[in-house]
């Protein structure tokens, strides 16, 4: 190992590298519309007239961490970051990786049978793929790939995002999160909390749940939505960054107006994380028109989707700041998700 080599930490490459290596790999199809870019949710190919007036969009996201959901998490996650894109998520391939000694029949029918279930209700086909059981494993692993379809006319990027549009952030600040500690911590949470707190955030899963699908859907049919991000891995403050990032602008996000959910806070604190950094898929972070900003908040109201406005975008100038009591400063930047600090 050379001198200037450090070992990375778990989660996500750190920004500035991802970059550096992506600049060295630019597609040189000109197909590829979309291709690996920061913060940018999946690729968007145009396959040309035989496709009509789609566009292709196509992204791929594993699912590593032990969890009893495994199957349903991975259609979820994946069928997000399309429907980031403007896009309608319709054909899943899923590659399963099951650890060698610990896997029988029951637990691969588990697992496919929550993929089923999860691509019925978002009305996906499961397309293909690959199942395997290797070695080197202590738990499943499952890496989704969905493509979906989106007119070309409506499509939108997380590049988008542009100087004077309002924030909007849907449901509330690391849903996922939330299920996540109460399921995984719950025999050390168990006399420290009521039965019926622990159910409900471990419900959070599915209610509120982690799935954006309806509500990129929502926001884009009520209003000029010009971009549009899934807040994961690294909590809503990563994601912000991603927006910023990829669209080269600044933001400016009120402190007071982040939605941090009661169960969220109250758990993260059991364990002294920081909300903003914890991995928040549930939330679709809208950088959209300010004067359809009523709009698009009326019509994910109707449908029981809360919708917070919680900042602007600026001139890139202006930074990534939060606005706090204590006045302006950086928005905070998470190395890797607070949440791998519990594992």
């Amino acid at each position: 190992m050379t001198s200037h080599t450090r070992v990375l930490p778990p989660g996500k490459l750190p920004h500035e590298q991802l970059a550096s290596l992506l600049r060295c790999h630019v597609p040189h199809d000109p197909h590829i519309l979309v291709g690996p870019r920061l913060g940018e949710d999946a690729t968007v190919i145009d396959l040309g007239r035989d496709f009509g007036d789609r566009l292709l969009v196509a992204k791929t996201d594993p699912i590593t961490f032990a969890t009893d959901e495994i199957g349903w998490y991975a259609v979820n996650v994946n069928a997000n970051d399309v429907a980031c894109m403007g896009a309608t998520p319709r054909w899943f391939l899923v590659t399963l990786l099951l650890p060698e000694g610990r896997t029988d029949s029951a637990l691969v029918e588990h697992i496919f049978d929550q993929i089923d279930r999860a691509c019925a209700a978002l009305r996906i086909s499961l397309a293909g793929g690959h199942t395997e059981i290797t070695y080197g494993l202590d738990r499943p692993i499952v890496v989704g790939h969905m493509l979906g379809e989106v007119p070309r006319d409506r499509l939108v990027t997380t590049s988008g995002a542009q100087v004077g549009d309002a924030l909007l952030l849907t449901k509330g600040v690391a849903v996922e999160a939330t299920a996540i500690i109460a399921r995984e911590k719950s025999e050390e949470l168990a006399g420290r909390f009521p039965p019926e707190f622990l159910a409900r955030c471990r419900g959070f899963l599915h209610d509120p749940g982690i799935s954006v699908v309806r509500d990129a859907q929502v926001a884009t049919a009520a209003g000029r939505v010009h971009a549009m991000h899934d807040p994961t891995e690294g909590g809503l403050a990563t994601g912000l960054w991603e927006l910023a990032w990829a669209a080269n602008v600044g933001l400016e996000v009120a402190a007071a107006a982040l939605p941090v959910l009661p169960e969220t806070a109250r758990l993260c604190q059991a364990f002294d994380l920081d909300p903003l950094g914890v991995i928040a898929s549930g939330a679709l972070l809208m950088a959209v028109l300010p004067s359809d900003v009523q709009a698009i908040q009326g019509a994910l109201e109707a449908e029981d989707i809360p919708a917070f406005e919680i900042g602007r975008v600026m001139e890139k100038a202006a930074g990534v700041t939060l606005l706090t009591a204590e006045g302006r400063q950086p928005l905070p930047r998470f190395a890797r998700d607070e949440i791998a600090r519990l594992f």
